[in-house]
């Protein structure tokens, strides 16, 4: 088999979910360019259900073959782009606020026996003072949650760190979009979501 010599970089957003008819993280994905410094593009939309949107991806990723894995996802109220540092193994959801399935589990583990936490293991400060050098608003989170976003995240990261270790990946929370029209909340126009996308993408392709 010939060696890979272009890279491949799997960025996933999330479907609508709650009361929202849209949702930013993934209308944001498909903004992105098919490519970007030359690594090819691929983007999927993840449905916003625990457990299955972790196996959607680990197919993703077993058919793809991705260097990177970049998963964006919806986080309201929050002011800029933040780029997540770590994931913990536990899913606990209110039950008045279940995921697109009817799912609202309490205090469970993503992994039984997993370990506590993962670390993203992309650049994330590189990829946040990218975005800051290009005027769009981003900082590190030090919390992806207990929702899907934080499920997708831990499953991602046991996915690389048993089967794809040299893969690399990590999470990015993405403020309401001003199409959204939750005007007392902080928002970004979708052109701007996906601008900071690419110049984290850019980043974490570029640093070593």
């Amino acid at each position: 088999m010939a060696e890979k010599t272009t890279k491949t970089v799997l960025v996933t957003g999330f479907a609508p979910f709650g009361k929202e008819t849209v949702n930013p993280s993934y209308e944001a994905v498909k903004l992105l360019p098919d490519k970007i410094l030359d690594a090819v593009i691929v983007k999927a939309e993840i449905p916003v259900v625990f457990r299955k949107s972790g196996q959607i991806l680990e197919a993703l990723v077993d058919a793809e073959r991705p260097d990177l894995v970049v998963l964006v996802g919806q986080a309201g109220g929050r002011a800029s782009m933040e780029v997540e540092r770590i994931a913990i193994n536990c899913e606990d959801c209110p039950p008045d606020f279940p995921d697109n399935e009817g799912n609202a589990p309490a205090d469970a583990p993503i992994v039984p026996d997993g370990p506590a936490a993962y670390f993203s293991t992309l650049p994330i400060k590189a990829m946040v003072q990218r975005m800051q050098q290009n005027n769009i608003p981003a900082q590190i989170s030090n919390s992806a949650g207990t929702y899907v976003c934080n499920d997708l995240m831990y499953h991602l990261l046991h996915l690389l760190h048993t089967r794809y270790p040299a893969v690399s990946g990590g999470f990015i929370h993405v403020p309401y979009a001003t199409l959204q029209r939750h005007t007392a909340l902080p928002s970004m126009p979708l052109e701007e979501i996906a601008r900071g996308l690419q110049c984290a993408i850019e980043a974490a392709l570029l640093t070593p």
